[in-house]
């Protein structure tokens, strides 16, 4: 399977540099000089391999340089393009309590009394912490497949099984009412 590590957003100044929005917890690795990336543009199949010239970070952002990429023109050619890994590429997570957002994707999310929440659609990485989008399924405070975003904080999420399929939910009162 195929993990998204970061997504181009755009160009930045004019000597090739790309905004890179992260989507990895190890982006020194993922974005290190030397390393090849899988890069896909939009609306495509067709996988390119770059190779990282050098990377930084500015006012929040990862700047990253590639071999090739040189000017304005040639960075803006490449917004929207996403950077690849293969899952099987990855080691194993040597912290029982840390996942990769692809084996949270598509668990079961119910409550501590087995109430059926729904489905982890993705889980998003924001500046306040990681968030599950489950969508809901149907009856389930009048949201039936609509999006629930859930803190995933030990004291709302206390039991994630990926050899059952399973996330326990124990939210505060009114998370899961309708907005």
């Amino acid at each position: 399977m195929e993990l998204v590590v970061g997504r181009v957003a755009k160009s930045h100044g004019v000597r090739g540099e790309l905004v890179v929005e992260v989507r990895t917890d190890e982006p020194e690795l993922r974005f290190a000089p030397g390393s090849r990336l899988r890069g896909r543009a939009p609306r495509s199949d067709v996988v390119q391999t770059y190779t990282v010239e050098s990377a930084r970070e500015h006012s929040g952002r990862l700047l990253v340089r590639l071999e090739g990429v040189a000017d304005r023109t040639a960075a803006d050619a490449l917004r929207g393009t996403v950077f690849l890994i293969e899952s099987d590429d990855l080691p194993p997570s040597e912290d029982p309590d840390e996942f990769y957002d692809h084996e949270l994707e598509g668990l079961r999310v119910q409550l501590t009394d087995g109430t059926e929440i729904g489905t982890v659609n993705e889980v998003l990485h924001s500046a306040a912490g990681e968030l599950l989008s489950i969508r809901a399924a149907e009856g389930v405070g009048g949201r039936g497949g609509r999006e629930i975003l859930v803190p995933f904080v030990t004291a709302i999420v206390p039991t994630v099984s990926i050899a059952e399929r399973l996330i326990v939910i124990d939210p505060p009162e009114g998370l899961l009412d309708e907005e």
